[in-house]
């Protein structure tokens, strides 16, 4: 799925969906979050990882 097909699926723009693909975020919102796991039928962890 491109990114611009996701945001027009989540509501959010292509600008900040690159930010969140390329680790250049500091914080999202849950409902972004949880909005983006319904698109892509997945689960929250499946996007999520620990980094230390």
């Amino acid at each position: 799925m491109t990114l611009t097909r996701l945001s027009e699926l989540v509501g959010v723009s292509v600008v900040n969906l690159s930010i969140l693909k390329n680790d250049r975020a500091r914080a999202i919102r849950y409902s972004t979050l949880s909005a983006i796991c319904r698109a892509l039928d997945c689960e929250i962890g499946d996007l999520l990882v620990r980094a230390d």
